[in-house]
């Protein structure tokens, strides 16, 4: 099984993905390979050039570039593990790229909804580098996300996740939604 997790930035997906992770399934992050394809092309760490390499990489491989390169690693923990979990997916180019390449892998997607100015909020106080120190910023990112096509994914989720609470009504939540995916893994399916 894959579970495809997705979201806005600031969402919640971190929860979600850490919370398979504890359970001893793996994960593999389309922004960490984003990462390391920048770093692989000797460029520094920066919000500017990760955005630059990400852009850069959909217009040498097509708009499910960083799918197309998650694959390998995709099939690697799948051959360990029963579930591999994938973080940061943003198109259906990219589930399409997931579906063809696992013919046989049932894939679910789970979304996370968090209202803007909440997100705004919480992704302030993270304080990772790329995020968005104005809301000028964090408008342009969320703009930049609806045009990769992430909206469409979170639109075909087959499980949505509300998280405008309490950080432990989020938890129960995930909590919650993990238990079900993992009876429905040993079920042998939804």
């Amino acid at each position: 099984m894959i579970v495809i997790v997705t979201g806005m930035p600031g969402s919640g997906k971190s929860k979600i993905v850490a919370e398979f992770e504890r359970r001893g399934f793996p994960s593999v992050s389309l922004g960490d390979i984003v990462r390391e394809e920048t770093v692989k092309r000797g460029l520094e760490l920066t919000k500017e050039n990760v955005a630059k390499v990400s852009i850069r990489l959909r217009q040498e491989l097509g708009q499910n570039a960083v799918a197309k390169l998650a694959v390998e690693k995709v099939r690697a923990f799948l051959e360990k593990s029963p579930l591999v979990v994938i973080d940061g997916v943003r198109s259906l180019d990219e589930v399409g790229t997931f579906r063809s390449a696992f013919p046989g892998e049932e894939i679910i997607i789970i979304a996370v909804h968090t209202p803007p100015k909440l997100r705004f909020e919480r992704l302030r106080e993270r304080g990772r580098h790329d995020d968005p120190q104005s809301w000028e910023d964090f408008e342009e990112r969320d703009w930049k996300e609806l045009r990769f096509g992430i909206g469409g994914v979170i639109a075909m989720a087959d499980y949505m996740l509300i998280n405008d609470g309490s950080k432990e009504e989020y938890e129960e939540k995930v909590k919650a939604l993990v238990e079900r995916v993992i009876q429905d893994l040993n079920r042998g399916g939804a």
